[in-house]
């Protein structure tokens, strides 16, 4: 036998009993010690919660009193949810009592939102200024978004009809959660983008300005026919037109636009034409001067011709007085029809 086989020999059957029976006593006076307040609580109000479930939350580094406190509420409230799923809930680093206050909010306006919805959405919006119970309270009393959002430093949607007038728009976008599509859809940016690209396209399509001024109320109708709340977080409810002004004239500006273009264009298509002018005519000047050269060169082989003449009996020197007298008579008739002076340095005489 060893010495543990001895000493439990030794010691009588009652101590054992008596030892085992007061360690099970220490136990439960510690655990009463620690949660007999929120165990009494719990037991009152009709949502039991065990001792050695709350030294169980407590081993898991969850607040007993804040975990057993909402569980009362929505237990009172006639939600069906255990303590195992709002603590499942917190571990995942939800706001637990955010949850139950919105779940609790959401049966009170008849609203049907269930717990893991609740808790996709409180993930969903941790880190940012949202809520769900935010969610839950925007559902139930719509809220209004100005479009543009005057943060981004615009005041108005400007559009321009048909006849180039530009229309500023100011509009009003009344808006609910849907709960079914909060988790994942698009924020109230993409509802106030897509507004305003409606309003530009609803202007666009005016033949006049006058049109947009006189039924305003077209603009947020055909906007509102649109769907623009598709794949989004909200349901639109309502499009209002806040304000209607007119801008400046786009189309007379656009127009005296493209008309000091086109005569810059045809300024620059005369000037190119005036240089293409200038240029021919300093062609053609070069050219008479060519064939002035090839006239004096001809002229200069006529002596040559004619010396070559008398050389081979061809021409007499009578025909050569003849051929210079001839030439005298046409440069005397000539200078008379001109009424000029004679070309050998003379005045014609009267």
């Amino acid at each position: 036998m060893n010495t543990t086989s001895l000493l439990l020999g030794a010691i009588p059957f009652e101590w054992v009993i008596g030892i085992f029976l007061g360690v099970v006593a220490l136990v439960l006076f510690i655990l009463l010690f620690n949660f007999f307040g929120i165990w009494i609580r719990a037991w009152v109000s009709g949502a039991y919660v065990g001792l050695i479930e709350m030294a169980a939350l407590r081993l898991r580094g969850v607040p007993v009193g804040m975990l057993v406190d909402n569980y009362i509420n929505v237990r009172k409230s006639g939600l069906e949810i255990s303590v195992d799923q709002l603590n499942v809930h917190y571990l995942a680093g939800g706001d637990v009592a955010m949850v139950a206050r919105a779940l609790i909010a959401a049966q009170k306006a008849s609203i049907r939102l269930h717990f893991d919805r609740a808790c996709a959405i409180d993930l969903a919006t941790k880190g940012t200024n949202k809520t769900v119970l935010d969610a839950v309270k925007t559902s139930v009393n719509p809220k209004v978004i100005d479009c543009p959002n005057p943060a981004s430093g615009k005041t108005t949607i400007d559009g321009v009809a048909k006849d180039g007038i530009v229309i500023k728009a100011r509009a009003r976008v009344t808006v609910r959660t849907n709960l079914d599509r909060f988790v994942g859809g698009a924020t109230e940016e993409t509802i106030v983008a897509r507004v305003g690209e409606g309003i530009v396209s609803t202007i666009g399509s005016a033949a006049s300005y006058k049109e947009v001024l006189e039924n305003p109320d077209r603009i947020s109708k055909t906007v509102l026919n649109k769907a623009l709340d598709a794949n989004t977080a909200f349901e639109i409810l309502s499009i209002d037109i806040a304000d209607v002004d007119v801008g400046e004239n786009v189309g007379a500006k656009l127009q005296a636009e493209q008309a000091e273009a086109n005569k810059l264009i045809a300024q620059a298509q005369a000037e190119v034409r005036r240089a293409t002018a200038v240029a021919l005519e300093q062609e053609m000047v070069a050219r008479t001067q060519e064939m002035r050269a090839r006239v004096v060169e001809a002229e200069a082989q006529v002596p040559l011709a004619m010396a070559e003449a008398f050389r081979s009996g061809n021409l007499g020197v009578m025909d050569f007085y003849r051929f210079k007298n001839i030439a005298a008579d046409t440069t005397m008739r000539e200078s008379i029809a001109r009424g000029g002076d004679d070309p050998e340095g003379g005045k014609q005489q009267k």
